[in-house]
């Protein structure tokens, strides 16, 4: 189901997630799956960041999760949570030299299906993620 890398320069590790699987449990679960994914997905991405010196992926998984908890009782803090997440994704992309996920798909998709945006916001982690799994030394 997801293949763990650990992420070059650190103890930390990431995980190659299947997208059809990202959707599929966050449907399956009622959207419970994305809480816990939102907040790994971030810790991968802070960790990513420190291990190239930069704050531009984020500081805190735990803040974002709560903004999309319980800040989307006022709604504009989990609207900025998925706007920076998204932008995070795609800075951890530029990072790694790959081409970035496109912020309008990502957009049409968070709209019309959520699940959907979150396989969207995977599939673009994973050749970041594999990208660190080719940097590591076999055997």
């Amino acid at each position: 189901m997801a293949q763990v890398v650990r992420i070059e320069g650190t103890e930390a590790t990431a995980k190659i997630r299947s997208v059809v699987w990202v959707i599929v449990l966050e449907i399956v679960t009622v959207f419970i799956y994305g809480f816990f994914w939102w907040y790994f997905i971030h810790r991968e991405l802070r960790d990513y960041g420190r291990a190239k010196g930069t704050t531009e992926l984020g500081t805190s998984p735990g803040t974002s999760l709560l903004a999309i908890t319980l800040g989307a009782l006022i709604i504009v803090p989990a609207l900025v949570s998925f706007y920076n997440g998204f932008k995070r994704v795609q800075a951890a992309q530029r990072l790694t030299g790959i081409e970035p996920i496109n912020g309008w798909i990502g957009l049409i998709l968070f709209i019309i299906f959520y699940p959907a945006f979150m396989g969207y916001m995977q599939s673009g982690l994973n050749p970041v993620w594999q990208a660190q799994a080719g940097a590591q030394p076999t055997g």
